[in-house]
């Protein structure tokens, strides 16, 4: 009681003077200018070759939906995916919102990795000459959301022709860490094959050795395209380092003892998991740097694109639409790039995919399709066993394992709202219910969490000087995502993958549950989770029991959007019109949420598209025996 009561006046003290002022301190800047650099890493705004538009891509790597090949082409594949699309998601722009007021100015970090092109393009904060541009909102983005990828719109989300100009150091030799999107890009005004002029388009293909055609265009062979740090440059995300050392970190880790590490921030993982895990641990050990590329799954496992790219096997597979059909069978690593989202594409199709606007929704389906398959198909295993049970009243014991078929943990990626959990029946020989843990309502999206419910998250939350612990919920008890004034993780129990080694790593390791190593001194933890229930039975219950368990996986939790929709409303963010017209003097744009907050109009994108309806992974059962 008196915990709570401290909470309480903690709070409200916060509230009064402005919680979120003070956490940020000496880092808070200007509303309307950039005082404080978020994203001094990498290759800066003003190059002398811009990205080309992905339209420009798509007259040789793309073809009309109607023909059989068209998921097979490398932008055909590409546009329905999140990575296409990050610049038109509506739970980003709600979040841009919430990080910006937390932050201000911080939208620049953000918009770097969603709308990368725009902001090498210099139309975020900076523009080349260190000005106060206040597109951190995102204002000063050109287009529409439903705007096809041409040179006009700034919507292209992560893009062909920036994602193939990546170097793995700077012009000079430079190297940073590889997150965030600290991206080196190349600039070269030649590329040295075909005698082009601009930049030279990598990939992983050294054509004249690969017996492939070679492309018109100047092209480079570049065997970080198959290595997994590749996708490390997205898929680890730390708070902002503002100067040369990790010191100069916006938030660091504190431990839920009060220890501070002065290790920066670490809001996303994936690719660490992955490095700690069987899967990266092998091509570690063995040396990939000098590994022929062609052979890496073969010799060592898997990297993140042979799960996410998968080469085709059909045999119509092509990369150009002037290459014979079938001429990369089992040499095309398809642009899929699916995930665990399977909700948001939906919300973007109907949105903006029609014929009047991006005209791709079949590569929305197929998007869906794909990450459907991915969590149903590849990545969990479930299992029930019981104990036998007599007459009468009794206590059934039951036991469900969830093992980890992923090469990361599961869940993984963004942690606001994102989680897993399993859902248990026991049902008498009538069918009566006679238990259930972890009930979710989709008239609602509320999850219960009952005393047995097992919940797969992390949960960042802001560290409390005065109570004395990591912080997650506000005085009324409502689950808060701060996503950039996060410093501690209150619970990270989300299943490790194979032979994860990171359970020491301040990092990665779990918080809140402990996984034990396959076997003592192995520093390799389990892959899986047992998970024991008590499951109560009355005398009258008709025998036998079975009891069936079900793994779901949601993207966007109700207390998230709800966060999103309240904090909006709380700091007074203004609709999107007016926030854009006071600060860049944009006209409202003919889509997305216009008079609106993002937040509200996001919310009333859950409220309308199934309040994020969970995804059932996997199904198992078990029945008492007679």
């Amino acid at each position: 009681m008196a915990r709570r009561a401290r909470r309480l006046l903690a709070f409200a003290t916060l509230s009064l003077t402005g919680l979120l002022a003070i956490v940020v301190g000496a880092q808070r800047v200007a509303a309307g200018s950039v005082s404080v650099d978020f994203t001094p890493h990498g290759t800066q705004p003003g190059l002398a070759f811009g990205p080309e538009s992905n339209d420009n891509c798509e007259s040789c790597h793309g073809l009309p939906e109607s023909l059989a090949d068209a998921g097979l082409l490398p932008f055909e594949s590409w546009k329905g995916n999140m990575m296409a699309n990050a610049a038109r998601d509506p739970i980003f722009w709600a979040a841009l919102d919430v990080a910006n007021s937390d932050v201000p100015g911080i939208g620049d970090y953000c918009l770097r990795c969603h709308a990368p092109g725009a902001w090498i393009r210099g139309k975020v904060v900076k523009d080349g000459a260190g000005g106060t541009r206040a597109g951190f909102n995102g204002c000063a983005l050109d287009g529409d959301h439903d705007d096809r990828d041409t040179d006009t719109s700034d919507y292209d989300g992560v893009g062909c022709h920036l994602c193939h100009r990546i170097m793995p150091t700077g012009p000079a030799g430079q190297t940073t860490r590889v997150e965030n999107t600290n991206l080196w890009i190349d600039d070269s005004e030649t590329c040295e094959t075909n005698g082009a002029f601009g930049p030279c388009r990598r990939g992983p293909y050294n054509y004249p050795e690969a017996g492939i055609g070679s492309p018109p265009h100047g092209w480079k062979y570049s065997p970080e395209y198959q290595r997994s740090e590749l996708c490390a440059n997205c898929h680890n995300v730390t708070s902002p380092i503002l100067g040369a050392s990790d010191a100069t970190a916006l938030k660091k880790l504190i431990l839920n003892d009060g220890t501070q590490t002065g290790i920066p921030f670490p809001i996303e993982r994936t690719y660490t998991e992955w490095k700690q895990s069987d899967f990266g641990a092998r091509i570690f050990a063995d040396g990939f740097a000098t590994a022929e590329p062609q052979t890496i799954e073969q010799r060592f496992g898997q990297t993140c694109q042979s799960c996410h790219m998968a080469k085709s096997d059909d045999s119509e597979a092509r990369a150009c639409i002037g290459n014979a059909a079938g001429s990369r069978t089992g040499n095309l690593p398809v642009h899929e790039m699916a995930g665990a989202n399977v909700w948001v594409p939906g919300l973007i199709r109907n949105l903006y995919g029609g014929p009047s606007g991006l005209d791709r929704a079949a590569a929305f389906d197929r998007t869906i399709a794909l990450a459907t398959e991915m969590l149903t198909e590849r990545s969990a295993e479930l299992a029930v066993a019981l104990d036998p049970i007599g007459s009468g009243a009794q206590t059934l014991a039951a036991r469900v394992r969830v093992t980890n078929l992923a090469g990361h943990k599961l869940p993984t990626g963004y942690a606001e709202g994102r989680r897993m959990w399993v859902h248990v029946e026991a049902r008498d020989a009538n069918n009566a219910l006679v238990f259930e843990s972890a009930a979710y309502d989709a008239a609602t999206g509320t999850l219960t969490r009952d005393a047995q419910a097992r919940v797969y998250e992390v949960q960042h939350g802001i560290w409390s000087q005065s109570l004395g612990e990591c912080v997650i919920t506000d005085a009324m008890g409502r689950e808060q995502f701060h996503f950039v004034l996060g410093d501690c993780i209150r619970k990270d129990n989300r299943i490790p993958p194979l032979g994860f080694r990171g359970g020491n790593d301040l990092e990665t390791r779990p918080v809140g549950q402990t996984y034990p190593e396959t076997a003592p001194g192995s520093g390799r933890l389990v892959n899986y989770d047992d998970i024991s229930y008590a499951i109560p039975v009355a005398a009258a219950a008709a025998r036998p029991i079975t009891v069936t368990a079900t793994l779901r996986h949601q993207i966007a939790s109700r207390e998230y959007i709800e966060f999103l929709r309240d904090e909006a409303a709380r700091v007074n963010v203004p609709s999107e019109s007016a926030m854009c017209q006071a600060s860049t003097g944009r006209p409202p744009l003919a889509t997305g949420p216009r008079d609106q907050r993002r937040g509200d109009f996001m919310y009333d994108l859950w409220t309308n598209n199934g309040r994020s309806p969970p995804v059932t992974m996997k199904t198992a059962s078990a029945t008492t025996p007679l």
